[in-house]
């Protein structure tokens, strides 16, 4: 039976973005039910195309009012397939994402332990390709379900279709922009292989006494996030707010001439990926203050809100960072939020 989908009108959305800016959407149509699809593509149709908010934790909210909006919240995740260590898992797209892999830490199943609470919606996790200490999504991504909403086309993507890249996938395109994401799928595994070897996760491990396991890795992850990262709850942010540039090799020894001992990382054939916030922080951005749009004290890619910044003050801060960096570096950064409602930084 077809149902409808809640739709409201006028409503505030400070709540509704980890920033904690002030915004207005004139409608906000929420999603609940795979059975609202049909009469939520009537809807996106017969207006202004609406602009898609996840849980709002990787969004940036560049205008005061945005006149359409369309909110996941479809729910459910369940094991669908077994084929001896390989499991495969399927979540709505609404789902909370560090929900998701407490839940397969619970099921003992293995391979999302180094994403551990990365925030943000299952459905936007592909997206953006999300990665933490050495591991993407990709990794262990199969497949996912979408509905292109100027038409109501539904289609599987497998890994193939989604063309994932660094923080990057096929949805970011303008003609991509247009499905919607509503169910992912993760081939996982009952055995552990360890990925220990990026950030400080095995010098955690060691400091906790831990044996290694799915558990304990996600239990440093967890705790290193946390001392690195500020509480959205106390400190409007959307964690890192820039991509880590990969660079031609040639840049880096440039570079490394003037700065010797600059970080770098190796990223494919005459590749190197620059870390975003030893560029930020060089060119004197740690702890800086336009008002309340800031940069975290503790660590130079998290942009903040004081209080009161709004969604275009942040994106102004952000717009005389690259600037700054692209000066003093010859490196662009770009981005990991997506900006509803103004020009892209």
């Amino acid at each position: 039976m077809a149902l409808q989908p809640s739709i409201e009108t006028d409503v505030p959305l400070a709540r509704f973005n980890s920033f904690g800016v002030a915004a207005v959407a004139g409608q906000l149509a929420t999603l609940r039910d795979t059975r609202e699809l049909s009469a939520l593509v009537d809807w996106h149709r017969s207006g202004t195309a609406a602009q898609v908010l996840g849980a709002g934790c990787n969004t940036l909210l560049a205008a005061r009012r945005i006149e359409r909006i369309l909110r996941v919240a479809l729910r459910g995740r369940r094991i669908v397939a077994e084929d001896g260590e390989r499991v495969l898992v399927e979540a709505a797209a609404g789902e909370d994402w560090p929900a998701l892999v407490e839940w397969t830490l619970s099921k003992g199943l293995c391979g999302l332990e180094n994403l551990s609470l990365i925030p943000g919606s299952v459905g936007a996790a592909p997206i953006q390709n999300i990665g933490a200490y050495g591991i993407e999504l990709a990794e262990h991504f199969d497949s996912l379900d979408a509905i292109r909403l100027d038409s109501g086309e539904r289609r599987r993507f497998s890994r193939a279709d989604c063309r994932f890249g660094y923080r990057d996938s096929a949805f970011k395109s303008p003609d991509h922009r247009r499905w919607l994401i509503l169910s992912v799928r993760l081939a996982l595994s009952r055995s552990l292989m360890p990925r220990l070897d990026y950030g400080d996760i095995r010098k955690e491990l060691a400091d906790a006494g831990a044996a290694t396991s799915a558990r304990s890795i996600a239990d440093a992850v967890i705790r290193l996030r946390r001392a690195r990262l500020p509480d959205p709850a106390r400190l409007g942010n959307a964690g890192s707010f820039f991509k880590n540039p990969v660079v031609e090799t040639t840049i880096v020894e440039r570079l490394r001439a003037r700065y010797p001992g600059m970080p770098a990382w190796p990223a494919g054939p005459g590749l190197a990926k620059l870390p975003a916030a030893w560029l930020i922080e060089r060119d004197g951005w740690k702890g800086h203050r336009d008002g309340d749009a800031g940069v975290h004290e503790r660590h130079a890619l998290v942009l903040v809100n004081h209080g009161r910044a709004s969604g275009a003050d942040l994106l102004a801060l952000a717009t005389r960072i690259q600037a700054a960096v692209f000066d003093r570096f010859g490196v662009r950064i770009e981005p990991e939020p997506v900006i509803l409602g103004g020009a892209r930084a």
